[in-house]
């Protein structure tokens, strides 16, 4: 079995509303000269891609018996079973069925997620909500890891 890996990238609209970002930063500078001017628009669309880019760099995998959602480093061993949630099921646990202690690596962008149940008796997490663009994908591969 392959260990998981996907990348939550931010979708491509973001990047365009980097550029824009980057002209109206320009435009502002406007009254203060071309230079400053090329100055905003250079920096704004900088600034603003790297906050896309950075926002969009989390990372789902299931590697070495773990799962390693952004920062976070789980062992399967002390999680449950893991379900794939479509679109509308995702959306009912990220709002109403939602629980503040839950673990939750969510991108609002990505409709479909994966819910896990969090085993450990000592852990006070309830379950583990990660947005997925392949959630059938992810809860095999955990699935996987646990059987054995």
């Amino acid at each position: 079995m392959q260990p998981y890996e996907e990348r939550l990238t931010a979708p491509r609209s973001w990047w365009f509303m980097t550029a824009l970002v980057g002209v109206a930063l320009g435009l502002i500078m406007l009254p203060l000269g071309t230079l400053p001017l090329v100055g905003g628009l250079i920096g704004g669309t900088a600034l603003a891609a790297v906050a896309v880019s950075s926002y969009g760099s989390a990372r789902v995998r299931v590697v070495a018996g773990s799962l390693v959602a952004g920062d976070a480093r789980i062992p399967v061993s002390a999680l449950g079973a893991a379900e794939a949630l479509d679109a509308e099921e995702a959306a009912a646990w990220r709002t109403h069925k939602a629980d503040p202690r839950a673990f939750m690596l969510l991108r609002g962008y990505i409709r479909t997620a994966v819910r896990v149940e969090v085993t450990d008796p000592s852990d006070p997490t309830p379950y583990v909500y990660l947005s997925t663009r392949h959630p059938e994908r992810l809860a095999a591969a955990l699935d996987a890891v646990r059987a054995g």
